[in-house]
Order: structure tokens, then sequence, then C-alpha cells
């Protein structure tokens, strides 16, 4: 069987040319990740890469572990699938010691604490949240590639310093990490990318150990890690970029839509693949989304590949104030919840951290557990260390019972129960996470023993690939980026909120606009937007980005307005 084969016609077309530069603009829940591996999958079948001198890019270590496990169900072993950082920083570890005759300098692991002490230094004393919007400052002047000569003509200003004191703060910063001869996570690109400009035995021995190169989300790349990427290519030209301009969502961190929207300025003889065939949302979440990006740059047209069932179109709610917000989105869930649908299948997303704490008191209100993304994951939940260790230390004992009657004695050992503790607290959220090694263990098979099970699982950590918790999932926007929910809502949509309040700017605005987008393309099959007119003593008035969708254009079918008693009404009944 070809890895074409379970491809459509605009996915294959994609996945068919192996040379040359290629843009994939690839809309939401496209399959942009099933082109890119099965791109590669192609080429190692077919003999034209070798998978030791592919590489593929990603910006978080979670999406290198999809690739790469995507990769060895395909077959493929040994492509490099790794973030920038991690990329850069293997060639810092691997080089640096030839050429400087000593090990690469260390990677400090706290940047606002270094901070810290350079005010100290210097007899500043800012809190601790301008010490983090400085570090933050900091990261996106790197990425930007400005020195701080060029940032300080910029006057961008932070609430706590003034311009000469930031400035000031920022040289005492670089001069302690010298002096200690360490680097920060953004000096990892700058010093890979500065060793390949100016070491040429560096550069083409790079050249010679990677061929071809293919980089997820390339909407989000910083100046920085495009000239890195334009460094590692060379002269070559075999680069495969896969992204959408409509999911922009880290400006703020450096990134630059511009890379991919003229990709193809840039590279005259690229291929150029549009994928826009939807297998994700129903059409009236499609029609939503296209809505809201209409005329929009590099916008793409979301079609639905196909109808699974009459869809009823998104709705909106008004409430009167945000606690009543969220106990509204808590009763909606509770009504879905007793209408079949699983936990794991809901979401709420928000713009804010801060939206999630009323949320999560109004689910507990209603007995609904909850995970809110962006905590601790799941590998690094004690709970699930300890049940590791634990499973691997039983491994050692062949067992009388069996390997499922096994994993449930551990389990048990260590706090599993048959019935849940109260919703809410880290009690319930130590029993889901057992729970759900539980069922792993459940679905491992006939073949499993405790060793494979626990080297499995060793193996999912790795590869940050986490369980299912049947759970509700609370997240900012941000943190759902990549993710899907059959039922989603969407909680905050005010002016002040989405977009938020300091969003003042054309551009600032436009961000906020592809991040409801982001929100609105995680639903596959409902969806439900709401917002709340007062939030502390202040009036508020809907988002803008409602009436770009249509609420107020009246008959349009798009989103269909609901009163906030719908749901309560219907449950009684």
């Amino acid at each position: 069987m070809s890895a074409l084969d379970a491809l459509d016609e605009r996915q294959r077309a994609a996945a068919s040319v192996l040379r040359g530069p290629v843009a994939v603009l690839a809309g939401a829940g496209t399959g942009k990740t099933r082109v890119i591996t099965h791109r590669i999958a192609h080429g190692v079948d077919t003999g034209a890469y070798s998978p030791s001198r592919v590489m593929a890019v990603t910006f978080t270590a979670k999406a290198a572990g999809e690739l790469r496990g995507r990769l060895r169900a395909l077959g493929v072993e040994g492509v490099a699938a790794r973030t920038f950082h991690a990329t850069a920083l293997a060639q810092l570890n691997f080089f640096w010691p030839t050429l400087a005759g000593s090990p690469a300098p260390s990677i400090i692991d706290n940047k606002v604490r270094m901070l810290g002490q350079a005010a100290d230094a210097i007899r500043l004393r800012p809190s601790t949240a301008t010490l983090r919007d400085i570090a933050s400052e900091i990261e996106w002047r790197k990425v930007s590639m400005l020195s701080i000569d060029q940032y300080a003509a910029l006057d961008r200003p932070i609430s706590g310093v003034d311009t000469g004191q930031l400035i000031e703060l920022m040289r005492g910063y670089e001069a302690l990490k010298d002096d200690r001869r360490q680097l920060d996570f953004e000096d990892v690109l700058l010093a890979c990318a500065g060793m390949l400009e100016t070491e040429p035995r560096v550069a083409a021995s790079v050249h010679e150990q990677y061929r071809h190169f293919t980089v997820d989300e390339f909407q989000d790349v910083s100046p920085l890690q495009n000239r890195l990427l334009e460094l590692w290519l060379g002269d070559r030209h075999d680069i495969c970029v896969v992204g959408d301009a409509s999911q922009t969502i880290y400006s703020f961190a450096g990134a630059d839509q511009r890379f991919l929207l003229e990709f193809e300025r840039r590279h005259p003889d690229a291929t150029v693949v549009r994928l826009e065939t939807n297998y994700r949302s129903q059409a009236p979440i499609l029609t939503v989304a296209n809505a809201l990006m209409h005329g929009r740059p590099g916008a793409l047209e979301l079609v639905p590949a196909r109808e699974q069932f009459t869809a009823d179109a998104p709705t909106v709610t008004a409430y009167d104030s945000e606690s009543e917000e969220a106990a509204g989105i808590a009763a909606s869930i509770s009504a879905q919840l007793a209408a079949g649908a699983s936990p794991s299948e809901i979401a709420v997303l928000y713009r804010a951290h801060a939206q999630s704490a009323v949320l999560q008191q109004a689910l507990a209100a209603e007995g609904i557990a909850t995970t809110v993304l962006g905590g601790t994951r799941f590998f690094a939940m004690p709970e699930v260390r300890q049940a590791i260790l634990a499973l691997r230390a039983a491994a050692v004992a062949p067992s009388e019972h069996g390997f499922l009657p096994a994993v449930q004695r551990v389990l048990r050992e260590l706090g599993l129960t048959e019935e849940p503790p109260a919703a809410g607290g880290a009690q319930r959220g130590g029993w889901e996470a057992r729970r759900a090694i539980l069922r792993l263990a459940e679905d491992a098979g006939p073949e499993a023993d405790l060793r494979s099970f626990s080297d499995a699982l060793m193996a999912r950590a790795k590869d940050q690939h986490e369980p299912t918790m049947r759970t509700v999932t609370l997240s900012t926007l941000h943190a759902a980026k990549g993710l899907e929910w059959p039922h989603v809502h969407l909680a905050g949509w005010a002016e002040g909120s989405l977009p938020i309040s300091y969003a003042t700017s054309f551009e600032s605005v436009d961000e906020e606009r592809r991040l409801a987008y982001v929100g609105v393309t995680r639903a596959a099959r409902t969806l439900s937007l709401s917002w709340a007119r007062t939030a502390g003593r202040g009036e508020r008035s809907p988002s803008r980005f409602l009436a770009e969708m249509g609420t107020t254009a009246r008959g349009t079918g798009i989103l269909r307005e609901t009163s906030p008693n719908a749901t309560r009404s219907s449950r009684r009944r």
C-alpha cells in the first residue's frame, strides 16, 4: 500500500511533490499533519529520501513527538523530528567543543531570576510582574534579530521602569549571563545561526547531514527562526512549509506570517497547494469561521468534507454577569452529558487564564470534573510518575492473576477507588489520572504484560502522547491551538475580553480576530458562544467579532441567538 493511498486529491498533490520548494496552505481541520507524515513516508518509500537526511521542524516538543509517532506507524524510523530549539541546541553541543575547546555554555533555567539579580546590581527594585514583562521583551527583541540599541530606538514602554532603566537592565542581564558563561533560550538560536554563518566547516557538515526540510506551522516562524532555516538549507531548495495565515496568533512572541504569505514570491519556482476540505467541523461552524476571516490576508475558504448529520447553527447567549455566564455554560454542559456526551468531548475556551476560576467553580457545583490545559502535563503529575514506577516494580515478580488484574491491584494500592472524589481539587485530578492509566491497560490487548505496558507508558511520556482524560477541558484559546473537540463553548465574547482591552491597533485587533478563528475551528459538532453584559462594576458590549459573524444580520442563519434560560428550562423538562 502506497503512503499516498489514504489521502484525498489535494492532499495527494501536496505529498507527491518531493523536490524543490513546496508551500502547503492548510486550513484548520484539513489534515496537515497527515500530509506532512505521508509526504515524508512517500519520499522514503520511493527512495527519494533517506530518513537520516530528513529534518522535520516543529514549534513544540509535543508536535515533534506526534510526528515521530505517526512516522513510526507508517514504518519510517530515523527522521529528525524536533523543535527549532532542540535542533539548534543539539548542533551547538556537537560542534562547540571542537570550535572552542570546551563544552557548550549551560542554559539558564530562570530568566526572571537572573533579571532580578541584574536589577539588584544597578539598584532597581521592579516587581516580579515587571520582570516577567521585561523577560518577554528580551525574547521578542532577540527573535526579531534586533540589537539593544535598535530596540531602544523603538521606544516600547514597560510599566514600572523608564526607557533608560529598561535598557540598562537589559545590558546588565547580558553582562551577567556572559560572566557566568550561560545562554538563554533565544541565545541558542542566535549562537547556532552565528556558528553556521562564520564556520564554513560547520555549515558544510550540516548541509551534508540534512538534505530535505519540512516546517510545520510556518506562519509562526520569527525572523530569527527563518534565518536559521535559511542557514540550514544553504543553497538547496528542498523545503516544504505548511501553515495557515489565519492561525497566526503568536505575533507578540515574534511570529511573522509574512514569511508564509511571501513564500511564493521568495521562491518563484515553488509548488503551492491549498487544502480547504475540512474533515473536522460541520458546515454551520465553517460558515461562521469563513465569515470571520473573510477578506483577510491568506484566508482559506473552508468547505465540509461531508455532512454526517443535520447540524444546528452555532448559538450566542448573552448573560447579565460573568458568574451567570459560567453557571449557564455549566448547565449547558450538564445537559450535554445527560444526553450522552462524554466529558472528554467537551471544551470551554476563553481568552485569558483569569477567566478559568469562575468556570471551574461553576462546573464543580454541577459535579463536573475538569482539566485545565497549560497546567501540569499528564506524565509530569506525581500520581502518574508514582504509578509508572509501581508498575515497573510489580513487573519484576510474575503475576499469578494476569496482566489487567495486576494493573488494577497496583492502582488500587495507590488510591484508585470505584467511585471518584467530588469534582474539583487535586484528589479528583489524581483519581482521573489513575483511571486514565487503567483505561490504557484495558485497551492494551491480550499480549500485554506489566513490563511491556510500563515501557509503553515511558515511550508515550517521551513523545508527550498523553491519554484522554474523561474530564471537561478548560483552556485558553492560545493553548487550544492544534486541538479539537466535538462540543466547544467559547466564553467571554465581549469587548475588552475578546478582543482584549489592550488590543488597540489594527494589527493587534487582527491578531485577536485570528485567535477567535482558532477558537471557532476547534469545534466539530456543536459550537456555543457567550458573553456577559457586566464584568465587575463595568458595562460591556458584545464582541465586534460576533457582528462580523452575523449575529446582527437577522435572517442570515449564521448564528442563532438564545436565551440564558433555554438550557435550564430544557433540563427541567
